[in-house]
């Protein structure tokens, strides 16, 4: 099983691991014949062929948002690829006590390993750690448990670099144009990933001095607020050359906000990877170019660490026999030239 990662920039945190790749592959390789130590090419890691059986439990908050619904789809999918896997899901909530009570469920039961995706992951961090000190391993999915006691791994998103990639996208289609403007489309600004995905985006465009962020409004990830919210921003901005909608999902409701506006004076860049984005990119019919990704393939990659953690082995491609400790995945921009290399991982 091997981990795919964006070649050009890629983040791969080893906990307090400050070694350099090459020196771990020199210190494992070593040509010394009298060494007694085990070589990387003996590390056992995991791979398609079946092993030991490993049964997975997953919980996760309700999927009542398209990002949400195929981090499920993509966990069960990938679960079904391995016959020696089972998988335990939960049916979700939003309730963070009514979650904590399935993942106790999931305890009692007596799964090798956890998957969970927190609906909020300082009120769930306790039965994290209920979980790891029952002696079951825990791989925490993108909102991150308080205390890294909670988990052995986590796996999840750039928040940060999914703002930093469309303000550094906007930057290089305006670099050239004096005085330059650009209105954002947030989140929920009562969580935190919507702080770091402004603050990523307003890093970014420092970087270009000709261009001036003159609006920002924060909706809900939901299609009824973004079309609301896109409504107020066209009637405050009656000029500006470029948008940022952090969600497709409640880009859609933007997207007819726009077009009921007649607006067509400036382009917009998506976050997250819907189909909608991507079929809409691609016919390059709308103001809507491009979207940076927020993979929700990482359920899928969180079933392979979890069954190579349920097997004690590593992963591909690397010389550890452990898994890491953490692993942050990329937020690709995508647009009409590489739109079709991710058109099958699009969410509805």
């Amino acid at each position: 099983m091997a981990l795919q990662v964006d070649p050009i920039r890629r983040r791969l945190l080893f906990g307090s691991a400050a070694v350099s790749a090459g020196a771990l592959l020199t210190a494992c390789t070593s040509n010394d014949t009298g060494s007694k130590g085990t070589s990387a090419e003996q590390a056992p890691v995991a791979d398609d062929k079946p092993g030991k059986h490993v049964t997975i439990g997953f919980a996760g908050p309700q999927a009542d948002h398209g990002w949400l619904n195929a981090i499920n789809v993509n966990a069960r999918e990938r679960a079904k690829k391995y016959q020696d896997v089972t998988l335990e899901i939960t049916e979700g909530s939003n309730d963070t006590a009514v979650q904590i009570g399935q993942i106790e469920t999931l305890i009692n039961k007596k799964v090798d390993v956890l998957v969970i995706l927190p609906a909020d992951g300082k009120a769930l961090t306790q039965v994290g750690l209920q979980a790891v000190r029952s002696g079951i391993p825990v791989v925490n999915l993108d909102r991150i448990f308080n205390s890294p006691q909670a988990y052995r791994c986590w796996i999840g998103g750039d928040n940060y670099g999914m703002g930093l990639n469309a303000g550094h996208y906007i930057g290089e289609k305006l670099k050239d144009k004096p005085n330059a403007r650009v209105v954002e489309l947030a989140g929920m600004d009562t969580l935190e990933l919507t702080k770091q995905r402004t603050q990523g985006f307003d890093d970014a465009l420092k970087n270009y001095p000709n261009i001036k962020k003159v609006a920002r409004q924060a909706a809900e990830f939901t299609v009824e607020t973004g079309q609301a919210k896109m409504a107020a921003l066209l009637q405050a901005n009656k000029q500006f050359d470029a948008l940022w909608n952090h969600d497709d999902d409640q880009g859609v409701g933007a997207l007819r906000a726009i077009e009921q506006a007649g607006r067509d004076d400036f382009f917009m860049v998506g976050g997250a990877g819907a189909l909608s984005a991507f079929q809409a990119i691609k016919a390059d019919n709308s103001v809507l170019k491009a979207t940076v990704l927020y993979p929700p393939t990482m359920a899928a990659s969180a079933v392979d660490l979890a069954r190579a953690l349920g097997q004690g082995k590593g992963i591909g491609g690397m010389a550890e026999s452990e898994i890491p400790t953490s692993v942050t995945l990329y937020s690709a921009a995508v647009d009409k030239s590489n739109v079709d290399r991710y058109m099958a991982t699009g969410f509805n």
